[in-house]
């Protein structure tokens, strides 16, 4: 039976009975902001689940003790933007962390499975996805949303036994709590991508001054994103932002008549847009280009590939949990190793790929 819990006060006298662990889940909304809303938290504690409103006053504050506890495991589910929301709604993350998605992709049980995928892996039991795109800022939530979150952390703890009990089996448990500790870093220090035109397709067919422009552009947007907590695409689309890149206009007038042709282009911040086209960034000579899409590096990226492809097959792990393309392009192009690539996976693929990176510079 879940709890609902109507004041700051009860979450507060729980948390001093010091739990091991605890599951945790939220909603919460973003389909009109850049920063989630947090909505509702669930908190499986003991045989106990508390469905906790953070709109209540002096919710979040109550929460942050729980987050902040380094003696209580937080067991979630597929947790990265959960742990956004935590962090803007409380200004605490939850540590230590076990991400189950992540553990089971570690234990070789699946990769990147839903929620309601593993627990039927798992216990056997199959969860209705009825409420998956409810609306969780009203009040009050009906039957059918309370039971919704519940089940959402109603089987965390039995994952997590399963889970680590296999880790533990493989010898991967310092891989779990290396991933963790990334994920955790990666929304702790979140400044915005510094090359974001590296992600974008079409920055691949631009030359180097386009290149530069298109990355002033995306860097823009997600500053002005940011500030007015609007979602990237409502600021300027991508299509737009390379087009803008590609042929520049030749003064503000133009853009004006470029925006015509794009229903949904920033008009009235075309002057911000014009200035941003103009004003070289202080790094963006340091800027990295996006691997030319050559024969020689296509061969030598599938060459990577198969070879990660491999010995992921021989570890039982799922296709692409070892090394992304786009972390192995970066690695061939400058022979550095990326930051996600760090740590246990370094360990389990430099003497692999060492050999296959060891080419003419004809090939990079």
């Amino acid at each position: 039976m879940a709890h609902w819990i109507k004041h700051p006060s009860e979450l507060e006298a729980r948390h001093q009975q010091r739990p091991a662990r605890i599951g945790l889940d939220t909603e919460f909304i973003r389909e009109r902001t850049y920063w989630p809303q947090l909505a509702l938290v669930q908190m499986a504690v003991n045989d106990e689940i508390l469905l906790i409103d953070p709109l209540i006053p002096g919710m979040t504050d109550a929460l942050r003790p729980w987050l902040e506890d380094t003696a209580i495991l937080k067991v979630m589910h597929s947790a990265s933007e959960d742990l956004v929301a935590f962090k803007c709604a409380c200004g605490a993350l939850p540590r230590p962390l076990f991400d189950t998605q992540i553990g089971a992709a570690l234990a070789g049980i699946g990769g990147g499975m839903g929620y309601q995928k593993l627990v039927a892996e798992i216990t056997g039991t199959t969860l209705p996805k009825g409420e998956t795109r409810s609306d969780w800022m009203r009040r009050p939530l009906s039957p059918a949303q309370l039971e919704y979150a519940a089940d959402d952390v109603e089987y965390l703890f039995a994952l997590h036994d399963a889970i680590d009990r296999r880790l533990h089996e493989l010898g991967r448990q310092a891989w779990m709590q290396d991933d963790a500790q990334r994920l955790l870093a990666g929304v702790d220090n979140d400044e915005g991508e510094r090359w974001p035109h590296l992600s974008m397709r079409a920055a691949q067919f631009l030359d180097t001054d386009a290149q530069r422009r298109l990355l002033r552009l995306l860097r823009w947007r997600d500053q002005q994103a940011r500030q007015s907590d609007k979602p990237r695409s409502w600021i300027l689309d991508n299509e737009l932002a390379a087009t803008l890149a590609r042929t520049p206009p030749t003064d503000h007038d133009a853009l004006l008549r470029l925006f015509e042709r794009f229903p949904k282009a920033p008009r009235k911040l075309s002057q911000a847009v014009w200035q941003t086209l103009q004003t070289p960034l202080p790094d963006e000579d340091q800027a990295p280009q996006p691997l030319p899409a050559t024969d020689a590096n296509k061969a030598a990226i599938k060459r990577l590939q198969d070879a990660v492809a491999r010995h992921g097959s021989e570890l039982g792990l799922p296709d692409g949990l070892l090394a992304s393309r786009k972390h192995l392009e970066a690695l061939l192009q400058n022979g550095d190793w990326p930051a996600p690539l760090a740590g246990w996976r370094r360990q389990q693929l430099e003497p692999l790929l060492r050999p296959l990176l060891a080419k003419p510079e004809s090939t990079r």
